[in-house]
């Protein structure tokens, strides 16, 4: 086998590989689908269930967001 098939059959693997993907990506996103449609219908698992036992405490968004709300109203009340 020469230079120049080895780059005739590497161009048709590269062709094929191109043409068959889009078909193999929709194949797993269909499957991803599958699984997640499979996974809402046995309801949540352990992990997906929150404990009603432990405190929770704002996340750093609303801390921000609350500080951000006070400072206006204090700026808005001075004249």
């Amino acid at each position: 086998m020469n230079t120049h098939d080895a780059l005739d059959t590497l161009a048709v693997l590269g062709v094929f590989l191109l043409m068959a993907l889009p078909s193999l990506l929709g194949h797993a996103h269909d499957r991803r689908i599958d699984r997640q449609l499979r996974q809402a219908e046995r309801g949540p698992g352990p992990r997906d269930q929150n404990s009603s036992s432990k405190e929770t405490e704002p996340s750093t968004a609303t801390w921000y967001a609350d500080g951000r709300r006070s400072k206006k109203l204090v700026s808005s009340c001075t004249p």
